[in-house]
């Protein structure tokens, strides 16, 4: 679907009454190519969507279109020795907007709404093999030399 001038665009930040729409939009951008994940337990899927959206200093946007969220950022201010930031745990546009500039407006918005309140930078983590990997770096993000994700599964091995 293609953005046309009669859709009103409105950014907010989201508060708990927008937790339904937040996990809807989360499990569209997330199910399909090129992620697959599969979030098809509506129950552990409310309860991610709880654990991320209400952290201490939680600060989460969203993009409407005609009152629908069809984009959100949900993170939190984190103070760092370098300075105050915003952590975004999840990010991201409704397949249907994608490919149209949305993401990139709403990072834009994003940007303004943080330096707004004094914050000094974005952190976010992605997979470096997926399309949102190169979306970032388009729009101004950068590698941390020294900064490298690690996990360990505590899942028995079969």
């Amino acid at each position: 679907m293609d953005l046309n001038e009669k859709e009103q665009l409105l950014f907010i930040e989201l508060d708990d009454s927008y937790l339904p729409q937040m996990a809807e939009l989360f499990r569209d951008a997330f199910s399909g190519e090129p992620w697959n994940d599969n979030w098809s337990d509506t129950e552990q899927l409310m309860e991610y969507m709880k654990d991320i959206s209400k952290a201490y200093s939680q600060l989460n946007y969203g993009l409407l279109i005609d009152g629908r969220l069809v984009g959100m950022s949900v993170g939190k201010i984190k103070h760092w020795w370098e300075g105050t930031e915003y952590a975004i745990d999840e990010i991201c546009v409704s397949p249907e907007y994608q490919g149209q500039g949305l993401g990139s407006k709403f990072l834009s918005l994003i940007e303004s709404a943080i330096r707004e309140k004094g914050l000094g930078g974005i952190f976010l983590q992605t997979d470096n093999d997926k399309p949102a990997y190169r979306f970032y770096h388009k729009n101004g993000f950068r590698d941390l030399a020294s900064h490298m994700s690690l996990y360990k599964s505590l899942k028995s091995i079969k």
